[in-house]
């Protein structure tokens, strides 16, 4: 049996150690890349042309489905996405029939799912077939109720707790294990938190990403300025000015510079 490439991508660096330990019990699975977030994800799958790809669905910056999205129906490998328990996602990538692993991930569930890629490998139109049930499902999974939105952050200030209204967020920053959330008045507020958790549960038509950091709501962006590299210099109503990732600038033109 040949021996399956894979590339695994986690921003959780415990959970890619896992995984790896796992894969290097089986002697037809050899790890050839490692990525702890999307974008790096999609150029070491564009490098190494993987058979397979481990992707986190909930990664910064970009996320499993996000890979998918960005990567050309030619460079895309098998997928399955990796996941904490989501029924909506579940439902979309059973229904469509996408290979998915639960954390913590079995050593018996993984196996299953190197079986199945190298019986799908075996089909000469693998990639066309993996392309449109990936379309499939993910138009699924994006249709589907999120949990409930915040409209207000909990922030604890010495004995008391201020509830932060969302509309009022211009920001929130990524500062190691804390976040940095500063309003329109340019006040800052410090939680600990992770950046990717607290967008979960934001309005995704409200906020925008901007970096693996750095999350804006698009009601306080004053003007984006074009930088060299293909990049944005975001200007906020509060007198912020953040810079946009390369692969978050070809997400915002997309989404927003565009008639």
């Amino acid at each position: 049996m040949n021996k399956l490439r894979i590339v695994i991508a986690d921003d959780e660096r415990p959970a890619r150690l896992f995984l790896k330990s796992i894969l290097q019990d089986f002697e037809d699975a050899l790890i050839v890349g490692e990525a702890e977030n999307g974008a790096e994800a999609i150029e070491i799958i564009k490098e190494t042309k993987p058979d397979l790809a481990l992707l986190d669905l909930q990664m910064p910056e970009a996320t499993g489905i996000d890979v998918v999205k960005l990567l050309k129906k030619s460079q895309l490998p098998l997928v399955a996405f990796v996941t904490a328990y989501d029924e909506f996602a579940v439902q979309a990538f059973d229904v469509n029939a996408v290979d998915y692993l639960l954390k913590p991930v079995e050593k018996g569930r993984l196996r299953e799912t190197l079986n199945r890629a190298h019986e799908r490998l075996e089909q000469t139109d693998f990639r066309e077939t993996e392309s449109a049930n990936l379309k499939a499902a993910i138009a699924v999974y994006e249709k589907t109720p999120a949990q409930a939105l915040l409209e207000r952050i909990p922030i604890r200030l010495r004995d008391e707790i201020l509830l932060l209204p969302v509309s009022e967020v211009v920001s929130i920053v990524a500062d190691g294990e804390l976040l940095q959330i500063t309003n329109l008045q340019n006040k800052k507020y410090t939680i600990n938190f992770r950046l990717k958790d607290l967008e979960a549960r934001l309005d995704s038509k409200r906020f925008v990403r901007l970096s693996r950091s750095a999350l804006v709501n698009l009601e306080a962006i004053a003007r984006i300025s074009p930088m060299p590299g293909g990049t944005y210099l975001v200007a906020l109503k509060n007198g912020q000015e953040i810079s946009s990732s390369r692969l978050q600038s070809r997400i915002l033109r997309e989404r927003l510079l565009k008639l």
